[in-house]
């Protein structure tokens, strides 16, 4: 307990103490008196310890103990004298188990006298001695000199290679010249404590020495010298003749430590022109308010000012710098805004700083010493000798990672030092941040120079404003910060083009708003922004996450080479990652009437979104492994990623092979183990396990189920279900350790197919089971161990038919079994990375595989499958209204599911091709509840989707819908610079040059292309405006509908025509909506936007012409927009050539049936030609474009060069 004791004061005179102190920090409470008397030896410590390292304390002692004491005034008469103490402070440390120190408020009070000091001293001044250190004058050899002066400075203690010493400087009393004086006897620290600037020293027997690589001379004392009071009565001066001649000067036995040699240019770095700022040194007086960072020396003055003690080795290990003791600060820097994210003033003390502790604190704070051996932060500062704004940001970025992660590993496992042979996890992540900053910066600190030069040249004398290069927040400032630049600048009207939306009815346009996504990477945040996290799996997401103390954030992990993530040995492990996509999915709930109030955010009812981030596997560097996991794994390559070359993050972390018992959801921090570890080492019976090694032949996805379970509440329950053959039978193992390389597939290699064997189930997975989702792949080989278990029928104990027994055919159908949530699953391998030996076996299982079609496959009229398996790149992601075919059990069970941000009556559309800029493109629709367990499925990623429903619609489109068998994976994340939704599929890359007959042979292979034709003329117009809310006709300013009444004022316009084209090789009739009319008729935007105008006062107005049958009313001859439109669909301006993108309306009624060719007259101004065309296409446009001279022989040209190429 922290006390103090004033034998000699009221209780008055207390309390005014106290209250004056609590004055500086009005939170913080008092020392609590205690009445003990305290009498003891002063000492320097060299009797106690021989062995002991001279550290320049001092200690109070007794025949029961000793404990270090600090005092404010000290004489060296009181060494080893018996003393009482009347006034005294006792300081407890932080670590209850560690001793804390003794403050000494007032002198004390001396039990036997000192001895008196002699009455006259010989001695030389500065000005007199400062030419033996600039010239080799010769002297006497052990010749040895008194020098008397003013103490003009005094420099910190220092302690280098288990040496400590310190320097200090007399002065002339009567003119400005100094010399230095190195004091390095152990028995002459408690010098420090005595000295104080100002004030006359004498000093004996110091002889002239310097130092071995610089050359600088100083004078030094011997073991004979004394420090005594300086007094003008009791000196005489002595003449310097008499005293040196002789020999030269040796060099000092004390040697530059090479690491801390040669570095004269500290500023190599910051020296760039117009930018460097110039420290200020002066002194300050001021109260320490907070310990901001006792291990990095950074403690916080009047709460505005940071005092940096990094650059000199902390005064007697920082005792008495507690909240509330004042400080002088003499020749120390000031340094303004040397780092933009600090937000105080900071004084740094460099080596011809002084530190002088004034007062001590009156509060009860605690004592918690900086780190003796082993402090990360100092030897980071030494070895890159880092100036003040990258010391500061180094702090910064140790104290986030120290902050979110010793929860996990503990704090002496993070902050190993590269002393230890084998750095911690925060040493790992800041080396090569530091390289990255300070590359050239190989020289080390030269102490020595910094002391004795003339001219003052140290770290803190130059700086440079740092913007920090990069960041590591935490994962809620992650999520907070994705979240806020995800809204930043968002307008509704980004995510719809304005011509689409202003057809748009209210419900569409809405639905349309309801999400949206955009991917964040490092580079979009300033500065650079580093993950970093714990890697878990959640059973209740059964999802993987990183982790840290403030959050979670859900992962999506993907290989470069395409096969899926399965590592469970890297559960546990501390990742970093810099190469990454941050998707914040955006939803939105609006209430939009129509396209023009976008901009009206009044209309956005709710927002919210969902962050997750996404990132290759090859990008991850392990900073801290999960015991005995990845050394195992890497031993037995069970992957082929695992085998490359350039995974340095993982081989460099292979030591021993390890057990690789996995730390399941959740882990206590540090707890250190798995309970059942720690149990189980007492018996070999209790550390035996059983494992079974199987086959993933089919993996289904997330959703609820109603299982028959035996002894089980007959309820629905999210879960999963995966098709496996087990490999061999299970095995025994006395440890979890000795599981071995794949025995089982080397037994049956030997043996023939016959010795192998083999049984399908299906297993089951619930409740925390649930965590091995993302690990399980189809392909895969894994591994089940049951811990602390020796019943080697384990498994088909707790398997149950999955219909009542007298149902069951034969072994038509596999047996259930329940996963148990105390298993572990271990991925082994895939089936193609088995070794030669295995040949055998893997030829076997080659005829499990599930079926893989293409997209080409999946929509040809062949192909006679219902579930299918494929895999595409998402070009398109659109939300939709649910399929109206929808099963109603099935949607009654997902509408019960929480968690998802979107409505259950929705759908995604993606829109799936075989690569990108491919023509080929199959439409895959997936319930909005589903969604809520796949993530990534964004425009320019590669998913693999496994047992779709392959449905043909009414259209003749063949489409696939995700069901209850249904799964998917991730095989390659989209391409960063993908940050907004994707545009319509094919806009990436220009539709292919056709002619009109060649489409006949690619119907069902060509959903979009572009031709270049001639307009022959308009069949239909129709331009309307139709209500936002029911589509009724919308007629001055308000809906017609009558029954029941529309309370609607918003109306929507829409327009459609149907043309004739023809390109010389065949005709087509081309569907255009919207805007392509007003391109289709050569209207500009002022021109339409007139015509609109004109036609909502009317509701509608329709027009026929030519080969087309009645479609609609006809406007009657005198309304003059009639007229208008008739006359400008029959001027010869309207036929022309234009460059049109379309694709293929396939609609039953215009499916062509193979028809033989006909010949046909085509004219071309006033040449005729005669051509062999098939019957006429139904098109549907989906942009035009004019064509201008130039333009329209270069593309005619271009289309005749690639159509002879193709023949």
């Amino acid at each position: 307990m922290p006390c103090c004791s004033h034998l000699t004061w009221s209780t008055n005179e207390f309390k005014e103490w106290t209250h004056q102190g609590q004055g500086v920090l009005p939170m913080q409470s008092a020392l609590p008196r205690a009445y003990l008397i305290l009498v003891g030896y002063l000492t320097d410590g060299r009797q106690e310890d021989k062995e002991k390292l001279v550290d320049g304390c001092l200690y109070l002692k007794d025949n029961t103990g000793i404990i270090p004491c600090e005092l404010l005034h000290f004489e060296l008469e009181w060494l080893e004298s018996l003393f009482l103490f009347p006034s005294w402070s006792y300081i407890p440390q932080t670590d209850q188990s560690a001793a804390g120190y003794v403050e000494i408020l007032v002198d004390p009070v001396p039990v036997n006298l000192p001895e008196e000091v002699p009455d006259s001293i010989p001695v030389t001044y500065p000005a007199s001695a400062e030419p033996l250190l600039t010239s080799r004058i010769p002297c006497k050899k052990k010749s040895k000199l008194t020098v008397a002066g003013e103490l003009a400075r005094l420099g910190p203690l220092l302690c280098i290679h288990q040496k400590t010493f310190f320097f200090l400087f007399l002065k002339c009393f009567t003119s400005t010249v100094w010399v230095p004086v190195l004091v390095q006897k152990p028995n002459q620290m408690a010098w420090h404590h005595v000295l104080h600037l100002g004030r006359g020293y004498t000093i004996t027997g110091l002889s002239v020495s310097s130092l071995k690589k610089s050359g600088q001379r100083m004078f030094v004392t011997g073991v004979s010298s004394c420090l005594l009071p300086y007094c003008a009565e009791q000196v005489r001066e002595q003449p310097l003749d008499s005293a040196w001649q002789g020999e030269s000067t040796q060099s000092s036995s004390f040697g530059t430590p090479e690491q801390l040699s040669n570095s004269l240019e500290l500023g190599v770095e910051d020296e760039r022109p117009g930018s460097i700022k110039e420290s200020k040194i002066i002194s300050y007086v001021g109260t320490v308010t907070k310990i901001l960072n006792v291990q990095a020396g950074l403690f916080l003055l009047d709460n505005k000012v940071c005092l940096c003690l990094a650059y000199q080795q902390f005064l007697n290990s920082a005792r008495g710098l507690r909240p509330g003791a004042c400080v002088e600060l003499i020749d120390v820097h000031l340094l303004q805004k040397p780092l933009v994210s600090f937000p105080f003033i900071v004084l740094g003390a460099c080596l011809s700083s002084t530190v002088v502790l004034k007062s001590f604190s009156r509060l009860s704070t605690p004592y918690q010493p900086p780190a003796s051996s082993g402090n990360l932060y100092l030897q980071l500062l030494f070895r890159y000798n880092l100036g003040m704004p990258l010391y500061l940001w180094l702090v910064s970025l140790l104290e986030t990672f120290e902050e979110r992660f010793s929860c996990f590993f503990g704090r002496r496992r993070l902050l190993l030092s590269s002393t230890h042979r084998n750095p911690g996890a925060a040493e790992k992540f800041l080396v090569p941040l530091l390289q990255a900053v300070v590359p050239d910066r190989e020289k080390a600190r030269d102490i020595y120079n910094e002391i004795l030069a003339k001219i003052h040249q140290c770290p803190l004398q130059k700086y440079l404003t740092l913007n920090p290069p990069c960041q590591a927040p935490s994962l809620s400032a992650v999520f907070r910060v994705a979240e806020q630049k995800s809204w930043e600048g968002f307008s509704p009207s980004q995510l719809l083009s304005p011509l689409e939306a202003q057809h748009m009815g209210t419900q569409e346009l809405n639905r349309r708003l309801s999400w949206s996504y955009c991917t964040l990477s490092a580079g979009s945040f300033q500065p650079r922004l580093i993950l970093l996290g714990v890697l878990r799996v959640s059973s209740r997401s059964s999802s993987l996450q990183l982790q840290d103390k403030s959050s979670t954030l859900p992962c999506v992990i993907s290989h470069k080479d395409g096969s899926p993530f399965a590592h469970t040995a890297l559960i546990g492990s501390l990742l970093q990652v810099e190469n990454y996509q941050l998707v914040v999915e955006r939803f939105l709930q609006t209430d939009f009437p129509s396209w023009k109030q976008l901009s009206n955010l009044e209309h956005v009812r709710e927002k919210k979104t969902s962050v997750y981030v996404q990132f290759y596997f090859e990008d991850v560097q392990v900073l801290h492994a999960a015991e005995g996991q990845i050394q195992k794994a890497l031993r037995r390559g069970n992957s082929s990623s695992l085998r490359k070359k350039d995974d340095d993050s993982l081989t460099s972390e292979v030591k021993t092979p390890e057990a690789k018992t996995m730390k399941l959801e959740d882990p206590k921090p540090d707890t250190h183990r798995d309970e059942n570890c720690q149990k189980g080492q007492s018996s070999t019976r209790t550390t035996s396990c059983v494992s079974h090694l199987f086959l993933v032949t089919q993996k289904e996805g997330l959703m609820l189920r109603n299982y028959q379970l035996p002894r089980e509440e007959q309820d629905l329950q999210r879960s999963f279900q995966a098709t496996v053959l087990w490999l061999g039978r299970p095995r025994l193992w006395s440890h979890h350790t000795e599981t071995g390389n794949l025995p089982e597939l080397e037994e049956s290699s030997c043996d023939g197919k016959e010795g192998m064997t083999r049984q399908e189930t299906l297993l089951l997975f619930m409740g925390k089971s649930l965590r091995w989702f993302p690990f399980l792949h189809l392909d895969g080989l894994y591994r089940f161990i049951v811990p602390h278990c020796s019943d080697l029928e384990v498994f088909d104990k707790l398997c149950f038919p999955p219909v009542p027994a007298k149902f069951l055919s034969g072994s038509s159908c596999p047996l259930c079994l329940p996963v148990q949530d105390t298993w572990h699953l271990q991925h082994e391998t895939w089936i193609s990375c088995l070794s030669e030996h295995q040949l055998a076996t893997r030829s076997m299982l080659r005829g499990m595989n599930q079926r893989i079609s293409s997209i080409p496959e999946v929509i040809s009229n062949s192909f006679t499958g219902s579930l299918v398996s494929f895999s595409g790149e998402i070009v398109e992601r659109t939300l939709c209204a649910s399929l109206k075919n929808g099963k109603p059990s099935v949607t009654l069970g997902l509408q019960k599911q929480k968690g998802s941000l979107l409505d259950s009556d929705h759908s995604v559309k993606l829109s799936v091709s075989v690569a990108p800029g491919s023509p080929v493109v199959v439409d895959i629709y997936i319930a909005a509840a589903y969604l809520q367990h796949l993530w990534g499925l964004l425009p320019g990623a590669k998913i693999f989707f496994q047992n779709l429903e392959r449905k043909i619609s009414r259209f003749h489109n063949v489409y696939c819908t995700y069901i209850a068998t249904s799964c998917v994976s991730i095989v390659s994340l989209p391409a960063s610079h993908l940050s907004f939704p994707s545009s319509p599929a094919g806009e990436a890359s220009s539709p292919s040059l056709v002619f009109l007959s060649n489409l006949q042979a690619h119907l069902q292979h060509l959903p979009q292309a572009r031709i270049l034709c001639h307009l022959s003329c308009v069949l239909t117009l129709s331009l309307q405006w139709v209500c936002s809310l029911c589509s009724s006709i919308f007629k001055e300013g308000r809906c017609t509908r009558h029954s029941p009444p529309c309370p609607s004022h918003t109306g929507v316009r829409q327009a459609s025509a149907r043309v004739l084209v023809e390109d010389g090789t065949g005709e087509a009739f081309v569907l255009c909506r919207n805007q392509q009319v007003a391109a289709m008729l050569g209207l500009s935007l002022v021109e339409w936007e007139a015509l609109q105008n004109c036609v909502q006062s009317r509701g509608r107005v329709s027009i026929q012409h030519g080969e087309a049958t009645g479609t609609g009313c006809v406007e009657e001859p005198e309304d003059f927009v009639a007229c208008y439109l008739r006359s400008l669909c029959r001027s010869p301006l309207i036929c022309r050539p234009i460059l049109m993108d379309f694709r293929l309306d396939r609609k039953p009624s215009k499916i062509l049936q193979p028809a033989p060719l006909q010949l046909r007259n085509f004219r071309c101004g006033e040449m005729e030609f005669v051509s062999q065309v098939g019957p006429r296409l139904s098109l549907l446009c989906l942009n035009v474009e004019e064509v201008e001279q130039g333009a329209l022989n270069y593309l005619n040209s271009e289309r005749i060069r690639r159509a002879f190429c193709h023949c």
